[in-house]
């Protein structure tokens, strides 16, 4: 792997992280009490990592 091809996957996660975000706050904006289950597993702390960079 180059480091050309390195740089499009950070790129990419970014813009998927983003979009993430993105899709979290406006669930948030729309519901009256939205809820995040947790399992504590790889997912459910995935998504808490990204619920502390939308809302904090």
């Amino acid at each position: 792997m180059s480091s050309g091809s390195a740089a499009y996957q950070v790129s990419q996660l970014d813009e998927l992280e983003a979009e993430s975000i993105f899709v979290m706050r406006e669930v948030v904006a729309e519901m009256e009490r939205p809820v995040l289950l947790f399992s504590g597993g790889k997912d459910s702390i995935v998504m808490l990592r990204l619920a502390q960079k939308a809302f904090a």
